[in-house]
């Protein structure tokens, strides 16, 4: 290798890169996770740098991310596993927002029909109310107020099927296309070096068999 080698996928031209520096890939991830780097969470404050960073970028271009990564390469295959711990993170993200899209589309459902019942039982009582009882003002004004009311039932389903939807909508597509975006490493020098051991995984260096497992 030599200084500066970017490595694994090529960026596209017409790509949008997004660049993040860190000292080690595992200050990508949550420290907290204990899981293999494959099914790790991101770091919350990575996570949030890449997808503010993508909301900044045309929707209608691919995505690239370049890691700045300040050590010398690690084993030939550190950036495949990145990206796919990458993919899967931003994967389960979209599947995130599409559940939670779902069950905003349930509630509704369910919002639209109990607004549809008391918007029609607020109208019948307000017809009886006018056949029924002798006008006056206080009749007038409960008639009015039931049908006010019976239409203000009906403003969270409005607002759900109108509003509250597409954000959500918007989102689960973010993820989706940072989960299919090519990830290069660049490294900050060719040199031969073990310190990879120290971070591709998490493992003492002298326990050569473990970290190379965790690669696998």
């Amino acid at each position: 290798m030599t200084a500066q080698q970017i490595a694994d996928d090529a960026l596209p031209a017409s790509a949008k890169v997004i660049e993040v520096r860190v000292p080690e890939l595992k200050r990508l991830f949550n420290s907290m996770d204990p899981s293999p780097f494959r099914t790790r969470d991101l770091d919350p404050s990575a996570e949030e740098f890449i997808v503010s960073s993508s909301k900044e970028l045309p929707r209608d271009v691919p995505l690239g991310l370049l890691v700045h990564l300040d050590r010398p390469p690690g084993p030939g295959n550190e950036a495949n596993v990145l990206r796919e711990a990458l993919h899967r993170f931003l994967g389960a993200q979209s599947a995130v927002s599409q559940r939670r899209l779902k069950e905003l589309f349930r509630r509704g459902r369910i919002s639209l029909l109990i607004g549809l019942t008391f918007l029609g039982a607020a109208i019948g009582a307000s017809e009886l109310i006018e056949a029924w009882l002798h006008p006056s003002g206080f009749i007038t004004v409960l008639r009015e107020s039931l049908v006010i009311g019976g239409w203000v039932a009906m403003w969270r389903p409005i607002e759900v099927f109108l509003y509250d939807w597409w954000p959500i909508r918007a989102e689960a597509r973010l993820y989706d296309r940072l989960a299919a975006m090519p990830v290069r490493i660049q490294y900050a020098s060719a040199e031969d070096s073990e310190a990879w051991r120290d971070d591709w995984p998490v493992a003492p260096r002298c326990c050569q068999e473990a970290a190379n497992a965790g690669l696998r």
